[in-house]
């Protein structure tokens, strides 16, 4: 399996496991391959109905959506998604 594949692997399979929460601005945003397991860690970002900033105050600001990040733990073999868990990130000091 390639990259490519295992990316796509990763989105669909967000795609249809938070199909009922409307997922949006789905990017890929990390790769790492394991050689140790044999597997694929896919960072995935997204964002929620519910993360959406709304008024005319956020849209003059230009806020984006905050993003939720999920690693997609991908089989290297046969391309089954062995785990999914949260991507934390660290605070920024802006």
């Amino acid at each position: 399996m390639d990259v490519k594949e295992a990316a796509n692997a990763a989105k669909a399979y967000l795609v249809d496991l938070f199909a009922d929460e409307e997922i949006s601005n789905i990017g890929l945003e990390e790769v790492v391959f394991d050689e140790i397991s044999g597997s694929w860690e896919i960072t995935i970002g997204f964002s929620r109905p519910w993360d959406q900033k709304s008024g005319l105050p956020a849209a003059l600001a230009g806020v984006r959506p905050d993003r939720s990040y999920k690693i997609v733990r991908v089989n290297d073999q046969n391309g089954s998604v062995i785990s999914l868990k949260d991507r934390l990130l660290a605070a920024r000091s802006d």
